[in-house]
């Protein structure tokens, strides 16, 4: 879950599961789970021995995590045999409308290949956007099938695109633990330039092409604040219905 604190001086960020330093704000965004995935226990389609499982990944660093009340079982996905050309293009089908996120095989990898695992298990279907942040830092974050910021998949990956990342309006990336290699599913859509003071340490692996109004019409509506560390549940309710990779 995004996490953002207000406090005097510096701003840590903490994604899906992590933390950022940022100046002025003390903030998180991340899974409030702390190294642990979340959501429920079920077992979609395709996470059955053999069908979604695999053993842990040297390229993409990807290793299986232990189940928690969060966490929502799928197997690693085939990191290996990641494509490394081409762009692949994430959409989001959503109650407010679609969005469509192109994203880099050769910069991104890994990052591809989960969301591609996860869209083809129907792993975000029916679950809502959990934060929206406009203080400070500017991004609403998604990919938590529990609704909570606590949930994710059974397994974590790498970070990749690191070097010289950039987060500007219409980035989107992965959130994390605050530790390196902790991606999982949840993930951060970034709708106003000032989020750009973030650090370098979330993987930017795609670019808003189509539906960054949606965005802005949630971050209009605002939040609830009814998260401690900062931001809330948008006011304005947006669901991801359905998810594609191609």
């Amino acid at each position: 879950m995004i996490g953002l604190v207000a406090a005097a001086v510096a701003v840590v960020l903490c994604l899906g599961f992590g933390c950022v330093g940022l100046v002025v704000y003390y903030m998180r965004l991340g899974n409030d789970s702390g190294s642990a995935s979340s959501a429920g226990t079920e077992t979609p389609p395709g996470s059955e021995p053999g069908s979604g499982s695999r053993t842990a990944s040297a390229r993409c660093a990807g290793s299986t995590t232990p189940a928690h009340a969060g966490t929502k079982v799928v197997g690693l996905p085939d990191f290996d045999g990641a494509p490394q050309t081409g762009i692949a293009t994430m959409r989001l089908s959503t109650n407010l409308g679609r969005i469509s996120i192109a994203m880099d095989r050769a910069r991104t990898p890994c990052t591809v290949a989960s969301f591609q695992h996860l869209a083809e298990r129907k792993f975000f279907d029916g679950s809502r956007c959990h934060r929206l942040v406009t203080e400070g830092i500017f991004v609403l974050q998604c990919g938590d099938p529990s609704g909570t910021g606590m949930g994710g998949p059974d397994y974590k990956f790498a970070d990749e695109n690191l070097t010289g990342a950039r987060y500007e309006r219409g980035v989107v990336a992965m959130a994390n633990t605050g530790e390196p290699g902790t991606n999982g599913s949840q993930f951060f859509i970034i709708f106003q330039e000032s989020s750009s003071g973030l650090q370098p340490l979330y993987t930017p692996f795609g670019t808003v092409g189509t539906g960054l109004d949606v965005v802005d019409r949630v971050a209009a509506g605002g939040h609830d604040n009814s998260i401690a560390a900062g931001g809330g549940v948008p006011k304005v309710g947006i669901t991801i219905e359905t998810v594609s990779v191609n």
